[in-house]
């Protein structure tokens, strides 16, 4: 069974349920303001992370049963500067050639095209968990944790070094990573709280990028938590890294 077959037999755990429902919410407000030609998920061609995307052609790429495009991360068979947008559901952490995957993901996109990517936080109870598994030699063969968690930090800095730029992300799911649904539930509490007291400490992260090109620079609207009855979200740039927001006061 290949990583993301793994992956998409764990969001159908209670636990995977309690992540992918908040992570499908993140990518629903990310990618609805991107447009452009070509759209294309890498991986899990069984959840829509483009759904509410309004890009004509859009393509799956991987090598599971239900894509449309075979392919692995590492080398796609699409021409240079010909995607306006890309997908990366817990893609990078799961291979062992992460940056081979991200230099793919520079050289498909055209300038000014935008990038969206999920992973698992280890700055969270959920590294936690992850590390004293490790640590204790329990867990260390177990979905998911057996990855390779990349703190964003990390990943801002690869991503700088290859032209893109940070322009929206959230962190989420605060609640431990209990394995019963139940306890998830009387946890959920945490999301608010998390949100408000401890913000970089989220379980899982979504971040958008975009492919900057010198002397070239789009104006484009922000990536909005909801679309009408909340404030839209932007970015406000940090030294330390941790993806801060500010609301937008709409008139």
């Amino acid at each position: 069974m290949g990583e993301t077959d793994r992956l998409s037999h764990w969001f159908g755990t209670p636990q995977g349920r309690y992540v992918l429902e908040w992570e499908q919410r993140q990518f629903d407000n990310a990618v609805d303001d991107v447009f452009g030609f070509h759209a294309v998920q890498v991986g899990l061609p069984g959840i829509d992370f483009l759904r509410e995307n309004r890009i004509p052609l859009k393509i799956r790429a991987g090598d599971e049963n239900g894509c449309t495009l075979r392919a692995t991360p590492h080398h796609l068979p699409l021409a240079t500067h010909s995607v306006d947008l890309l997908v990366l559901p817990h893609i990078l952490e799961f291979s062992e050639r992460p940056h081979q995957i991200l230099r793919e993901a520079e050289r498909v996109l055209i300038p000014e095209g935008q990038i969206v990517l999920s992973g698992f936080n280890p700055l969270s109870l959920w590294g936690l968990k992850r590390g004293i598994g490790t640590m204790l030699k329990r867990d260390a063969r177990v979905f998911p944790w057996d990855a390779r968690y990349i703190g964003l930090l990390r990943l801002k800095d690869w991503l700088t070094l290859l032209g893109f730029e940070l322009n929206g992300g959230r962190f989420g799911c605060y609640a431990p990573p209990f394995a019963q649904a139940r306890w998830l539930e009387r946890f959920r509490f945490m999301e608010n709280a998390g949100n408000r007291w401890w913000p970089i400490a989220g379980g899982t992260y979504v971040v958008r990028a975009v492919k900057r090109n010198h002397g070239m620079r789009l104006v484009t609207p922000p990536w909005r938590e909801t679309r009408a009855k909340r404030p839209g979200l932007v970015q406000v740039a940090r030294r330390d890294n941790v993806i801060h927001v500010r609301p937008i006061q709409r008139r």
